[in-house]
């Protein structure tokens, strides 16, 4: 099979992961409803917190504005791993060692979870125990893997320093963690998923909470109108869709980055790893049919501001081309995560006086422990009153102050992106190739036009529903990203991710100010 021809990507992209499992079908919201805790997002997070405080006895409502694992959970590479590149010795130094040993455990516990209630349940989700690897082709990185290797061990995570990788790859050091793992994520979810209708206890898909209002109890409205009045709200929704408090719009960012599925000639030698420097290269393998796949990911890049995303598939063949001889490319796709100013995920306590509202947000690329430490902490906090990792995750962390750079350098990056886009000059002709989408001045109004296959067009606003930025056309998905907070939309205007939870519409004008100020967004 020729390999280069996969260069130009013509099909849409597509998921293993939701290739291999079948479609759901849970109930939409149809009436009102009271629940001990509504959960807003059915992705890891929300369906393992409502595993959980089901088992605690509660009633429970998770609310999934499409279908339950299709957001962030179906485009993961599903590394199980406390190993989330060079983090510790960083922690360390900045957090102190009480705080970076609540990392260390918190995370090394979730992957014994993931594998309790995996056997608990009969769940057969291709769960392999593996090592993983931080490895480094530059000389400036050795002592930062020696230090990790110090860091890591002194907070109880079997770590050791290696000089090779069983790859053509002439690294430098690499940093090992042992019992870590690897799994489907969709096989485990989707069958943990099955276990929590029943006992006051639902699951509604098809049901996008739109806004949320506080008083004895908090009422969630869905974009049907339909209400769920709740003692308690767990906000799950990947980027949260809420923002009247704590100002995260303020404090997150989101990025995409890539993935391919290959089959190769070579037998997968086990293991998985990612580089310590940038452009970023991630592998692992994954069991397919009577062989293999081996996942080959990396680059990566703040939503809506990759120029050509086309280029970040081609640039993972090349590297793949390099390890491996490929003979087919069956599965590729790319995924969005939340990165906040530290590099610590916001779990908790939605603000400091909120004691009734939670938030799980923020995994940077390693939401398949920090999903299962959340649950767990949430849990915790609700059936407790605390939880052993608490502070680390804190969301009103003090220890954020020292991130006050990033967040200047990441609201000075939305303030740009918003002006630029107002200001950047437009071409007035329709001129558009099958497949492609362009921006274009229509009566002297802003539109997005994507000409699809058989030749037609489809208009959209281009001015992003959250807080009015403009969109930028993602060749790669064939989706408008938006380069402020990361919502996305189909080339219909259907909303593909949040924090927007309205599409995109020509009669919505977006006012940023008068949103900025009324907090509404």
């Amino acid at each position: 099979m020729n390999i280069d021809n996969y260069t130009s990507f013509r099909e849409l992209p597509k998921s293993y992961w939701k290739s291999s499992t079948e479609d759901t079908n849970y109930p939409t919201l149809t009436k009102d409803l009271n629940v001990d805790v509504a959960i807003i997002g059915g992705g890891l997070v929300g369906i393992q917190c409502a595993y959980f405080l089901k088992k605690e006895g509660l009633k429970i409502a998770v609310l999934e504005a499409r279908r339950i694992a299709t957001g962030t959970t179906e485009y993961t590479t599903a590394k199980i791993t406390s190993q989330h590149e060079l983090i510790y010795n960083k922690l360390k130094i900045q957090m102190g060692e009480e705080l970076a040993r609540q990392y260390a455990e918190a995370n090394e516990y979730a992957i014994q979870e993931y594998k309790k209630i995996a056997e608990e349940n009969n769940i057969q989700c291709d769960y392999i125990s593996q090592s993983a690897f931080v490895y480094t082709m530059q000389d400036n990185y050795i002592q930062q893997i020696s230090d990790e290797v110090k860091a890591a061990s002194s907070l109880g995570i079997k770590a050791s320093y290696v000089e090779e990788i069983p790859f053509p790859m002439p690294i430098k050091a690499a940093v090992r963690f042992d019992n870590q793992a690897q799994f489907h994520p969709l096989k485990y979810i989707l069958a943990l998923a099955k276990t929590i209708p029943s006992n006051d206890c639902h699951i509604f898909e098809q049901s996008r909470a739109i806004t949320l209002d506080e008083g004895d109890n908090y009422i969630i409205t869905t974009a049907k109108g339909n209400k769920v009045t709740a003692k308690k709200v767990i906000i799950a929704s990947h980027y949260p869709f809420y923002n009247k408090k704590g100002m995260y719009y303020s404090r997150i960012y989101q990025e995409r980055s890539y993935v391919l599925a290959v089959k190769a000639k070579e037998k997968y030698p086990g293991g998985m790893y990612i580089n310590a420097e940038d452009p970023a290269r991630s592998l692992r393998h994954q069991p397919y049919e009577n062989g293999e796949l081996i996942l080959v990911g990396g680059d990566h890049h703040k939503t809506g501001q990759g120029k050509d995303t086309f280029k970040h598939y081609e640039t993972l063949v090349s590297f793949a081309k390099d390890i491996f001889t490929i003979e087919d490319i069956p599965f590729r796709w790319s995924t969005q995560d939340c990165m906040t100013l530290d590099g610590i995920p916001y779990v908790g306590h939605y603000a400091s006086d909120t004691p009734n509202l939670y938030i799980a947000t923020g995994f940077q690329k390693w939401g398949m422990t920090n999903s299962m430490v959340s649950a767990m902490l949430i849990r915790d906090l609700i059936v407790k009153g605390e939880s052993p990792w608490q502070d680390v995750y804190n969301p009103s962390r003090k220890t954020i102050l020292a991130s006050a750079k990033n967040f200047v350098v990441e609201n000075l990056n939305v303030a740009e992106q918003l002006i630029d886009g107002k200001l950047s000059p437009l071409p007035t002709d329709i001129d558009v190739k099958p497949g492609e989408g362009k921006v274009c001045m229509i009566d002297g109004k802003r539109a997005g036009v994507y000409k699809d296959e058989e030749g037609n067009l489809h208009l959209v606003n281009t001015t992003c529903t959250h807080m009015g930025c403009e969109l930028n056309w993602n060749s790669a998905e064939r989706t408008w990203d938006c380069p402020c907070h990361g919502s996305r939309f189909s080339y219909d205007g259907e909303i593909v991710a949040g924090p927007a939870t309205k599409p995109l519409s020509f009669s919505n004008d977006v006012n940023t100010l008068k949103k900025l100020l009324q907090e509404d967004f």
